[in-house]
């Protein structure tokens, strides 16, 4: 063999031997393009939903003479007299009390009375489980305007003592809220805390149950504590539903000094004139005690959204 063959032979890879194709390089272009217009798309739609709050934000600060007379995409006619003006002529002060006799009541109410339903249908198998939720469900496909007319009967129908409503019946007073609140959120949070208290291990309720533990301590000792996450995001989110509630309170409420504060926001607006300016103070003075009760939750109001489906 000569020397030019030899070196053929040491150069030239056996036919039964294919190359691997190179690697493609990962986070190519087309990826890091698709990232940053899905990057470019969701800020855009963050803007969106932000512009009108911080519009409002911004006019809440502005006198409404300036506004009239150089226009809303001007800058000036700064003053904080709006929110004094606003939390006196809506006496807010005293609506917020009202929102919170019915707000705390009515989201603990809803929270018990869900977590009882849910631990059933979570912790006990039978015929009737689906059909169960079911009905706890079907408040939440019914409008409330289709219930406007039953609801409002038989709550003018239902005495009260006096020392508990001053109509002498469920109307016109805050326990109507109470209930109405409570019955038209306890499909959610069953739905929600069912579906987390099915993640728990079976094997804990097993071991409860040889040392002798009965099904209220169960419930209340052994699934509460584990549940905490999904109670406080269902927490915050019910004190947003409840908080904001209008329709009802409009329908069930009829004497000013007990409505909410949502449904006081009437109190702003003339018969004739509005003050936009003053409006969008007191919207966001409602708005507050909203945000506070987001921020001091946060934590567990994500946890609670997302732990239960990284388990199982």
């Amino acid at each position: 063999m000569s020397g030019i063959d030899s070196v053929l032979v040491a150069t030239v890879p056996p036919l039964g031997d294919k190359q691997a194709p190179p690697k493609r390089k990962e986070g190519g272009v087309l990826s890091k393009r698709r990232g940053a217009l899905v990057t470019v798309i969701i800020a855009l739609l963050a803007l969106a939903w932000l512009f009108p709050l911080l519009w409002a934000l911004i006019n809440s600060f502005r006198e409404y003479e300036y506004t009239q007379a150089n226009g809303y995409l001007s800058f000036g006619g700064w003053t904080t007299s709006n929110y004094e003006q606003a939390w006196t002529q809506g006496n807010f002060g005293l609506h917020m009390k009202n929102s919170l006799l019915i707000t705390v009541p009515a989201v603990v109410l809803t929270l018990w009375l869900s977590s009882m339903v849910a631990f059933v249908l979570a912790r006990f198998s039978y015929r009737f489980n689906l059909a169960l939720l079911g009905v706890f469900l079907a408040a939440n496909l019914l409008p409330p305007q289709a219930l406007l007319i039953p609801v409002f009967r038989m709550f003018r129908e239902i005495p009260l003592p006096y020392f508990m409503s001053d109509s002498g019946s469920m109307l016109n007073s805050f326990w109507a809220l109470i209930l109405v609140n409570t019955a038209f959120q306890m499909g959610f949070c069953t739905f929600v805390l069912s579906n987390y208290m099915k993640t728990l291990p079976y094997e804990i309720y097993e071991s409860a149950e040889l040392d002798g533990a009965s099904v209220w301590r169960q419930y209340w000792q052994l699934t509460m504590p584990l549940v905490r996450p999904a109670l406080a995001a269902l927490a915050t989110l019910q004190v947003t539903w409840v908080y904001n509630e209008f329709f009802w309170a409009t329908v069930l409420i009829q004497q000013g000094d007990k409505l909410p504060v949502t449904s006081a926001l009437n109190n702003l607006r003339g018969q004739f004139f509005t003050d936009t300016n003053l409006v969008a103070a007191g919207s966001i003075i409602v708005a507050l005690p909203v945000l506070v009760v987001f921020f001091a939750l946060q934590k567990q109001f994500v946890s609670g959204l997302t732990l239960g489906s990284t388990k199982g």
